[in-house]
């Protein structure tokens, strides 16, 4: 469990961060900071990444989880419709291709049939 919230308080820095990199990266000492304080998230005496998640993740998470939980069935739906919509998508697709390059490859046959004759024919040695 302590790793988890590790992971996730983590992970909300490494997101914010990348933003955050681009305003203030100017200020003095500004790596040294970010990097004490991924340390303090990390060590087992301070346990900052729990406290984090207790303080300020756990409690958004539980006002919300209604909502996650139907955000997460309405993505399960529309996820399942749009890979029937691409897989048919890509079907006839493939559909469309082989019967292109079966035709071509049928005219392309048919003509080099067209360019012999039956004088080169028979000029073949028989075996």
């Amino acid at each position: 469990v302590r790793w988890m919230m590790y992971w996730i308080i983590f992970a909300l820095f490494m997101a914010t961060e990348t933003f955050t990199d681009l305003l203030i990266s100017w200020f003095p000492f500004y790596y040294e900071v970010k990097m004490a304080f991924v340390i303090w998230l990390l060590s087992p005496y301070t346990r900052g990444a729990s406290l984090l998640y207790r303080r300020f993740v756990h409690p958004t998470l539980a006002r919300k989880e209604k909502d996650i939980d139907a955000f997460l069935v309405q993505a399960r739906e529309r996820s399942y419709e749009t890979v029937l919509r691409f897989g048919k998508r890509g079907l006839n697709l493939a559909a469309t291709a082989a019967v292109q390059a079966a035709t071509k490859s049928q005219g392309v046959l048919a003509g080099r049939l067209r360019s012999f004759s039956m004088q080169d024919l028979r000029s073949l040695p028989e075996q």
